[in-house]
């Protein structure tokens, strides 16, 4: 049994197996090649839940239409469905899932959560965000960072806003995947001290951004941070706004990212995410292939 926490706990082969894999099953369904990965149905009778106790667009459809895509079926639960961990215990709910379930899905909070879940599970289960990390995000941005411009080995990478999960699972990639991480950001919302190593810090965007192959931002703020917290973090991040004068200092052809919802024209403007150097939309669609790669990964183990 093999599950899918986090990018630095997935040995490397795996990690390039599973872009791989999602690579020939995007191909195949697009008809690009004469196989295709779905054909034989490798979720056939299976039943996935899918549990979210953070609400989800991407998350929930890309996981949903993943597992009817590979002849399976999804049951979707919401935090208020399960009260989990409300109650009973992580460990009793992972028991009882795995007596219904074939794989488990966790869109959470807490990272313990997620530990307790796979540790307790007799089925695969896989992060499907945390407070602190968000790997299947990370893995469909390699994918389409290397559809468009060729492997990510050497290449630099430039986040610009809050060090926060995204960017957590972006520093496990930078090792994993071997390339330059640069964080440009406020000193006040630095990454946390465990990914020290991992990344270099330059405060000022526009040197930051210098030679970047790929510009990467997040929403500024959460839908469940407070009027005051959202105020405070547009004052202390306006100036990390990712715009066309910070896109003209980064390479002619380098991509620029973000992985949705986005709030135009705070962390980004309209014209970045619509102009040339966006790929924000093939983003978005990869995170259906490389999670029904991530998914053939957890079963095929």
């Amino acid at each position: 049994m093999t599950h899918f926490l986090d990018i630095h706990t997935t040995p490397q082969s795996d990690l390039r197996d599973i872009i791989s894999n999602a690579r020939d099953m995007k191909n195949a369904r697009a008809g690009m090649s004469k196989g295709t990965l779905d054909a034989d149905q490798p979720l056939a009778g299976q039943m996935v839940a899918l549990i979210f106790e953070k609400p989800s667009t991407r998350t929930r459809v890309s996981f949903d239409v993943g597992v009817r895509q590979m002849g399976g079926q999804t049951m979707v639960l919401s935090g208020a469905d399960m009260q989990l961990g409300h109650g009973e215990t992580i460990a009793d709910t992972a028991r009882v899932l795995s007596r219904y379930v074939d794989l488990i899905m966790i869109r959470t909070f807490e990272e313990q959560t997620l530990l307790d879940m796979a540790e307790y599970a007799t089925v695969p289960v896989i992060n499907g965000l945390t407070n602190r990390t968000h790997p299947c995000q990370i893995m469909a941005d390699i994918m389409t960072f290397e559809e468009h411009n060729g492997p990510i080995k050497g290449k630099k990478v430039v986040w610009s806003g809050d060090g926060n999960n995204v960017f957590a699972s972006f520093a496990h990639a930078a090792k994993q995947f071997d390339f330059e991480l640069v964080f440009t950001g406020p000193e006040t919302l630095d990454p946390e001290r465990a990914l020290d190593g991992l990344y270099t810090t330059v405060r000022d965007p526009h040197e930051a951004v210098k030679g970047a192959d790929l510009v990467v931002t997040d929403t500024w703020v959460s839908m469940h941070d407070p009027q005051s917290a959202r105020e405070r973090r547009h004052n202390q991040l306006r100036g990390y706004q990712v715009n066309d004068d910070l896109m003209a200092k980064a390479k002619g052809d380098a991509l620029f990212m973000h992985c949705l919802p986005a709030h135009r024209d705070d962390e980004a403007t309209s014209s970045v995410m619509d102009g040339k150097h966006s790929v924000i939309f093939d983003e978005a669609e990869n995170r259906l292939h490389v999670q029904k790669a991530i998914m053939r990964h957890c079963l095929s183990k």
